[in-house]
């Protein structure tokens, strides 16, 4: 509460007169430091797992609002998003998703170390698990020049 030292009535016997106006000061406070909260916070919150993906020249899509990510890393451990999973749950991890359905995307992301054997049993679990939309990713851009295939000579 506010008060107001004006000396406008001196018949009052010295009382002060209330003012009635809000004093907005904390609340800007307040307001500042959340703002500096989620300012440090937001890009915290993008954070992924490191995947060294292979280039493609292909045109990029459109990508969902919420897309469900299946990454394989080096060591050939799977993860959904940014969690851990083991091969044999990685259906059931999938269906208990809030935004469970057969019908969605789901893109797969591997390490370029990752052998081509071990991207086919994961694919192959996807499909035997019911999801058949599934999406590799891959980065854009030119591939390296040892990645391209030698020209064939005629």
């Amino acid at each position: 509460m506010g008060v107001s030292l004006a000396d406008t009535d001196l018949d009052d016997d010295n009382d002060f007169a209330e003012s009635h106006e809000i004093n907005v000061t904390p609340f800007i406070d307040v307001i500042l430091v959340l703002l500096i909260i989620f300012m440090v916070a937001a890009p915290l919150s993008t954070v992924d797992l490191p995947i060294d993906l292979p280039t493609s020249t292909a045109s990029p899509q459109k990508k969902p609002d919420k897309p469900t990510y299946v990454s394989i890393k080096p060591d050939l451990a799977v993860a959904i998003g940014e969690n851990l999973v083991k091969r044999v749950d990685l259906v059931r991890s999938l269906d208990a998703m809030a935004d469970a359905g057969k019908d969605r995307y789901i893109f797969l992301r591997a390490d370029r170390a990752v052998p081509y054997g071990e991207l086919m049993d994961v694919l192959e679990i996807l499909r035997s698990g019911g999801y058949a939309k599934i999406k590799l990713v891959a980065l854009e851009g030119v591939p390296d020049a040892a990645a391209q295939p030698a020209p064939v000579k005629p």
